[in-house]
C-alpha cells in the first residue's frame, strides 16, 4: 500500500462520514411522545439537544474532524427541508419507492410534492439546526451541514408535481429553484457554515437502466437528464462565500438497510467528474452493486473522492486490510493524495435507520479513521 502524505487541513477529511446518525433510544421516545401529545416542542427540543450533544461527542471520540448533528432534528433526509421551500408542499397523493436487500423486498411510501407557487425560499432553513451544532463542536472540530441537492425537489414527482398555471415555461422553474437554493447557500455561510453537503440520489439513480426507463417513461429526457442536474448544482452553489467547502454524496437509496438502484457511475462519470462544480464527490463503493473504480479517471486535478468503502447496511466489521486495498485499487485511477474514505451513505437517511447497533456504527467510524491514520497519517 502506498503511503500518503499529504495532510487533509479542509473538508472533505481523510476519514469523514455522510451525515445521518442512528437515533438514540431516548430521542425516539421523545418523538413519539411529542406524536402522542405527552411532551410539548420544547421538551422534544431538549431531547434533541442532549442526543445531538452526545453524538458530536462520539464523533470526536470517533477521531473524525467533522461532525454533524446525525440529521437528529429530520424525518427522512430530504422531505424535512424540501416542504420549507416556499412554492412547495405535500400532496394527496402517496409516492411508493421499492427497496431492495439480501433478506427481500420492502417499500418506503411518501407524500409526493406538488410546486403549487413560486419556488423561494422564506426563512433559511435548518437555520437553527446548524447554530445549535456550530456552537456544539469543539476546537479543531469543523461542524458540517448537510441538505438536499435541489435535483430532489425534481426527480421523484417529475414534470406532473410542477403546476403548468405557475410554470408555463419549466426554465422559469429551474431558474428559481436555483435562485433559492443559491440564497440558502449566501446565508449558511453568513452563519459561518464552511462545510455543507448537497446528498442527491438522482445523480446515481440515472446509471441505472431501470430507472431511465421510468424517467423516459414519464416524459423526461433520460438520456441527458444528469446534465440539467449538474448545472443545477452549478448554479445553486456558484455563488458559495469563499472558504465554504461543498461536497455531494450520490448514493443508489438507503432505507432501513435496504437499496433501490444498482450499476456503476459509468453513465454520468464524464460529466459528473469533469463539470460539476464541487470540492468532493462522496460515492458508494461498498459492494459489486455500486459497480468498479474506472469511473474514477474521469476525476480532474484538485476535486477530492471520498471513498464509501465501510458499508452502513449491517453491523459487520470491514477488515482493515481489505480496506487499504480497495483504496490502492481506487489509487489506479485517481491520485491517492485526491482520495478520502468514508461510510457508503448515511446510518440513518429516514428517523428508523438501518440494522445495526450504536457500537457497530462507532466502531465502523474509528475502523475509517484509524484506516485513514495508517494510509494517510
Amino acid at each position: 500500500m502506498p503511503e500518503g502524505t499529504t495532510v487533509r487541513t479542509a473538508p472533505p477529511f481523510r476519514a469523514d462520514h455522510v451525515g445521518s446518525l442512528l437515533r438514540p433510544p431516548a430521542l425516539l421516545a421523545a418523538r413519539e411522545d411529542h406524536a402522542q401529545g405527552r411532551i410539548d416542542a420544547a421538551a422534544l427540543a431538549a431531547a434533541e439537544d442532549a442526543a445531538i450533544r452526545d453524538v458530536v461527542r462520539m464523533q470526536r471520540e470517533a477521531g473524525l474532524r467533522s461532525a454533524t448533528d446525525g440529521e437528529f432534528r429530520r424525518t427522512s433526509w430530504h422531505m424535512d427541508f424540501i416542504y420549507r421551500l416556499g412554492g412547495i408542499d405535500s400532496a394527496d397523493e402517496k409516492i411508493k419507492v421499492q427497496f431492495h436487500s439480501a433478506t427481500g423486498d420492502i417499500e418506503f411510501t411518501t407524500a409526493a410534492l406538488r410546486v403549487h407557487d413560486k419556488v423561494r425560499l422564506d426563512d433559511t432553513i435548518f437555520a437553527d439546526h446548524f447554530a445549535f451544532l456550530r456552537d456544539a463542536v469543539e476546537d479543531g472540530v469543523t461542524p458540517k451541514l448537510t441538505i438536499p441537492s435541489p435535483n430532489m425537489v425534481h426527480y421523484r414527482g417529475g414534470p406532473a408535481a410542477i403546476d403548468p398555471a405557475v410554470y408555463p415555461d419549466i426554465e422559469e422553474f429551474w431558474h428559481d429553484l436555483a435562485a433559492a437554493y443559491a440564497e440558502q447557500v449566501r446565508r449558511l455561510g453568513a452563519m459561518g457554515c464552511r462545510y455543507l453537503q448537497l446528498d442527491d440520489t438522482s445523480l446515481a439513480y440515472l446509471n441505472d437502466p431501470a430507472q431511465r426507463a421510468m424517467i423516459t417513461e414519464r416524459g423526461d429526457d433520460a438520456e441527458h437528464l444528469h446534465l440539467r442536474y449538474i448545472r443545477q448544482i452549478n448554479a445553486a452553489i456558484g455563488g458559495r462565500p469563499e472558504g465554504m467547502n461543498v461536497t455531494t454524496h450520490m448514493c443508489r437509496g438507503n432505507f432501513r438497510s435496504s437499496w433501490t438502484a444498482e450499476g456503476g457511475y459509468d453513465f454520468v462519470a464524464e460529466a459528473l467528474f469533469g463539470e460539476l462544480d464541487v470540492d468532493g464527490f462522496f460515492l458508494e463503493f461498498d459492494d459489486a452493486r455500486s459497480g468498479g473504480f474506472e469511473p474514477l479517471r474521469f476525476v480532474p486535478p484538485g476535486k477530492m473522492v471520498v471513498l464509501g468503502l465501510v458499508t452502513t447496511k449491517r453491523g459487520e466489521l470491514e477488515s482493515k486490510d481489505d480496506l487499504k486495498r480497495r483504496i490502492d485499487e481506487a489509487s489506479r485511477f485517481v491520485p491517492l493524495e485526491q482520495i478520502c474514505l468514508s461510510p457508503q451513505c448515511g446510518f440513518s437517511s429516514t428517523v428508523e435507520g438501518n440494522v445495526l447497533t450504536a457500537e457497530q456504527q462507532a466502531a465502523k467510524l474509528r475502523l475509517i479513521a484509524e484506516t485513514a491514520e495508517d494510509v494517510w497519517g
